[in-house]
């Protein structure tokens, strides 16, 4: 029996030449599974590719700092002002129009937070999920899907301290989750 490590290059990249045709034919049917699930497959819409201003836009980088900036004032996310500028003001991508995204323009004008955006939502998540156990007991697969979504923060703190996103002292704890988000 062949070792699999035979059919990789150096750099891990699956190379093609001396492989037997059965074994060629079974590393192109895997595909890479979703986390938490026995799910395969790509995820679902795709931005069309661009990489210049659109002709319809008609603002320009400063307009559109400022805008920016006045939806951040206003308490929105980063994604929730990707969501107003595309289907309010017609703008598909701020980092197609000028080449930087929506975190920097908060990050240059301090409006942004300190936590990341997404760590955040699952923070939330977390709690309400909590919020619900507590008066569902028995609820066994809102059980598992707490655990699933508390190893998710786990992963991505671990991740955000590891980048310097987040302090190197930072720990999701449940019970002060509240204060966090």
């Amino acid at each position: 029996m062949v070792p699999l490590k035979a059919f990789f290059s150096d750099d891990g990249v699956l190379a093609d030449n001396g492989m037997p045709g059965n074994v060629r034919r079974l590393f192109h049917r895997l595909k890479m599974a979703r986390m938490h699930t026995r799910r395969k497959g790509k995820s679902g819409s795709k931005r069309p590719t661009r990489t210049s201003k659109p002709d319809f836009v008609s603002y320009d980088q400063g307009e559109l700092e400022e805008l920016i900036t006045k939806l951040a004032k206003e308490e929105n996310t980063p994604s929730k002002i990707g969501i107003i500028l595309r289907d309010q003001y017609g703008i598909p991508s701020v980092k197609d129009m000028t080449g930087k995204k929506i975190g920097f323009f908060l990050k240059k004008g301090k409006l942004a937070s300190d936590m990341p955006e997404d760590l955040q939502n699952l923070i939330k998540k977390a709690m309400s999920l909590r919020k619900h156990l507590d008066g569902n007991v028995k609820d066994v697969h809102n059980k598992r899907s707490l655990h699933l979504v508390e190893s998710k923060i786990q992963r991505l703190g671990k991740y955000y301290r590891k980048t310097g996103k987040l302090g190197e002292k930072w720990r999701y704890d449940p019970t002060s989750a509240k204060l966090m988000t």
